[in-house]
C-alpha cells in the first residue's frame, strides 16, 4: 500500500462535471491501467498510478463483504473483500474550503443515475451516498489533486465496478491515514464462543449472490448488518440497525489510562468460520489503534453479549474510538461520523 501522508480534511458537499472517458479497461477479471498494460496480481504499484487509472482483481476474494477505505493524503480509493484488496483507484477529495470529512460512515444509498440537488443538476453517476447532507461516491473529475465540494470522485468504469460489490451499510473509512487490513481470528469481547452458530446461518453470503438467487431482493438492504460503535470517552457499546439504536451497553475497558485509536473491524465468515477483518486509521486527532489488542481490553456483561450475537450477520462493523460517540456526532440514519463539529 502507498505509504500515509498528513492532509487537511473535512467537509460535506460536492459538484460534480463529469470527467467520462478517463480510467481503465476491465478484461477477464484484471484490470488494465490508463497508462499501459496488465499489471500481474501483487505487482500493483499504487503511487504510479496516474489520474483516472485504476486496478481491479476481484477473483482474489470472490465472494463476501467489501469494506472501502479512501486515504486522502494519497488521493487513492481501496477496495477489500474479506480483507483481500480486490481494487485500488486514483480519486478526487474535496479541495480547500470544501474538504472531505473524516470518519467511518455506511452507504446509505445508491442511485446509478444521480443527478445533485445542489449544484445545477450535475450529473452523478453510480452514486452511493455517505451523509445526507452530501457527501458520496460517485462519477467524477480526476485532476490529480483534491478538486470536489466534498464527495469522493472516482473513474466512471471503477465506480460501476465498486457499485456493483457494496450494499447499503457497507462501510466507507475516510483517513488520513490507515493500515492494512488484519484477520482477527479470535472472536474478541463481542462474540460468545458459540458465535459461529449464533450467527444466522442463512446470511448471504454476498450481495451479489443474494442479487442472483433473489434478483427482485435486490442489494443486502442495512436491516441485515448492523453497525456497532463502541468509544472509549462513553464507555458505551451502541448497536444501529437501519439508522437506529437497537441495542446500548456499558462497556468496561482494560487500562483505560491507554488510547484505544480508532479501529473498524468487519465481521466476515469463510469456510464456516468466523472472524473478523480490522482497519487501524488515523482522523480527526485520534492515531490508529491495534485491532488485536483494542478488542481484547473491552468487556460487557454477558446478557448484553448475548443479545448482540442475535444480531450479527456477516457484513455487521463494529467502530472502536476513543471519541465520544453520541448522537450529535452522526447525522440521521448515518452510522458515527467523527467530525469536530455537525450542522
Amino acid at each position: 500500500m502507498a505509504s500515509e501522508r498528513n492532509l487537511a480534511g473535512a467537509s460535506r458537499r460536492q459538484v460534480l462535471r463529469l470527467f467520462g472517458g478517463a480510467g481503465a479497461f476491465v478484461a477477464g477479471g484484471a484490470a488494465l491501467a490508463q497508462q499501459g498494460g496488465p499489471a500481474k496480481d501483487g505487482e500493483v504499484d499504487v503511487d504510479a498510478l496516474k489520474p483516472g487509472a485504476f486496478e481491479w482483481y476481484p477473483d482474489r476474494a470472490p465472494e463476501g463483504f467489501v469494506a472501502i477505505i479512501v486515504s486522502l493524503p494519497d488521493q487513492r480509493c481501496y477496495v477489500y473483500r474479506n480483507g483481500v484488496r480486490i481494487g485500488v483507484s486514483t480519486c478526487s477529495t474535496g479541495r480547500a474550503g470544501h474538504a472531505t470529512p473524516v470518519g467511518v460512515f455506511t452507504i446509505l444509498q445508491k442511485d446509478v443515475d444521480h443527478h445533485s440537488s445542489i449544484y445545477d443538476d450535475a450529473s452523478m453517476p453510480y452514486t452511493e451516498r455517505l451523509t445526507w447532507s452530501g457527501v458520496a461516491l460517485h462519477a467524477g473529475g480526476l485532476p490529480g489533486y483534491p478538486s470536489s465540494h466534498g464527495c469522493v470522485h472516482l473513474p466512471l468504469a471503477f465506480a460501476k465496478l465498486v457499485f456493483s460489490v457494496t450494499h447499503y451499510g457497507t462501510p466507507v473509512i475516510i483517513a488520513d491515514a490507515h493500515s492494512e487490513p488484519i484477520d482477527v481470528l479470535h472472536p474478541g469481547l463481542v462474540l460468545p464462543a458459540d458465535a459461529t452458530t449464533a450467527i444466522m446461518d442463512d446470511a448471504p453470503k454476498s450481495p451479489e449472490a443474494k442479487a442472483e438467487t433473489d434478483p427482485a431482493a435486490g442489494p443486502v438492504n442495512a436491516e441485515d448488518a448492523v453497525s456497532m460503535v463502541i468509544s472509549g470517552a462513553d464507555r458505551q457499546l451502541v448497536v444501529l440497525k437501519d439508522g437506529e439504536e437497537v441495542l446500548t451497553a456499558p462497556v468496561t475497558i482494560a487500562d483505560p489510562q491507554t488510547p484505544l485509536g480508532n479501529v473498524v473491524y468487519v465481521l466476515k465468515k469463510v469456510g464456516g468460520e468466523v472472524s473478523w477483518t480490522a482497519v487501524a486509521f488515523e482522523g480527526n486527532g485520534v492515531v490508529g489503534g491495534k485491532p488485536a489488542e483494542a478488542i481484547d481490553r473491552i468487556t460487557v456483561a454477558p446478557e448484553a453479549n448475548q443479545k448482540l450475537a442475535g444480531l450479527l450477520v456477516p457484513g455487521s462493523t463494529m467502530f472502536i474510538t476513543d471519541l465520544p460517540a453520541t448522537t450529535d456526532t452522526r447525522s440521521p440514519k448515518d452510522f458515527v461520523v467523527m467530525t469536530q463539529a455537525m450542522s
